[in-house]
């Protein structure tokens, strides 16, 4: 999988002098877009319009400084419709204007092609099984919170701290099949992994499609495919490099992708270092394509 991820970069370094077709790139990696997206996000660590701004305005920043085109030429060539989009674009990545590089010969930021490929070094085990779920319904509480990739998440954390007993107690009456007991549930708003990214976290129970707590929230989730990853190590960093491993090993060496849903996670919280055992989840759907071997 990770050759036709490399064939689809490849495919949008060429086209980075035009309109280019994601629904394409991502056929060409054999993925739904949806799943390239997040793929990408989770592999490279940007969003990938980011990447792909950061690639033009790399090419067009030397064209700006050879002087030969005008600003609206180089505009056009890298698929501006308008001297002031292109404007904007230049200084969100270089932090000057293009008018102002070319007079001044300014030190622009460049932005180098990537390529995938797999290092496993130090990475967390990964025992997994597929679980094919009916449909149910997530009860609780849900707060708004940015991505934290490493340590303690304070805001996750400041919410799971804001639920008195009764709310709990109104969600323990409602678990329903596994994954039992107390859960928290991430649901992503963009396509963007990247540290500080929002979403929705939600702290509740799996519960029959039907179920409703007094004074909580509700998040109904269709039946589908889902990969389970059991762990154990120390909290939270074991889980955080779980969850990293599954987007950047486990999804380009299976014949799986990602398709939209909640990531659910049932753990123990403990103090922070100390060992606990994890349980993720992840709603996922057999790939198109690809043999499901690694490279």
């Amino acid at each position: 999988m990770l050759e036709r991820l490399n064939q689809a970069l490849d495919h949008l370094e060429a086209c980075l002098d035009r309109e280019i077709d994601m629904a394409e790139v991502a056929r060409i990696a054999a993925v739904s877009e949806y799943h390239f997206r997040r793929l990408f996000s989770a592999l490279a660590g940007m969003p990938l319009p980011v990447y792909v701004r950061r690639r033009r305005m790399t090419l067009a920043g030397a064209e700006v400084l050879a002087g030969e085109l005008t600003l609206l030429d180089v505009a056009v060539r890298y698929a501006y419709g308008s001297g002031e989009a292109f404007a904007r674009a230049f200084r969100s990545v270089h932090g000057i204007g293009p008018g102002e590089a070319r007079r001044t010969g300014a030190v622009l930021t460049a932005q180098p092609r990537m390529s995938f490929r797999v290092v496993v070094e130090g990475s967390t085990s990964m025992r997994y099984r597929i679980v094919e779920k009916q449909s149910f319904r997530v009860v609780g509480r849900k707060a708004t919170v940015p991505l934290v990739h490493e340590g303690v998440n304070a805001a996750a954390s400041a919410h799971v701290e804001s639920l008195d007993e009764r709310a709990v107690a109104r969600m323990k009456a409602l678990v329903g099949p596994e994954p039992e007991g107390i859960l928290s549930a991430v649901v992503h708003l963009t396509a963007s992994r990247e540290q500080g990214a929002e979403v929705d976290y939600w702290v509740g129970v799996a519960a029959r499609p039907d179920a409703a707590g007094e004074g909580l929230d509700t998040l109904d989730v269709p039946a589908g495919t889902w990969a389970v990853f059991d762990n154990r190590g120390p909290y939270p960093s074991a889980l955080q490099e779980l969850w990293r491993d599954v987007f950047t090993q486990w999804f380009p060496s299976n014949p799986y992708a990602s398709r939209p849903g909640p990531e659910l996670l049932l753990t123990q919280p403990v103090e922070v270092g100390a060992e606990t055992d994890s349980q993720l989840w992840i709603p996922v759907e057999r790939s198109s394509g690809t043999t499901g071997t690694g490279p």
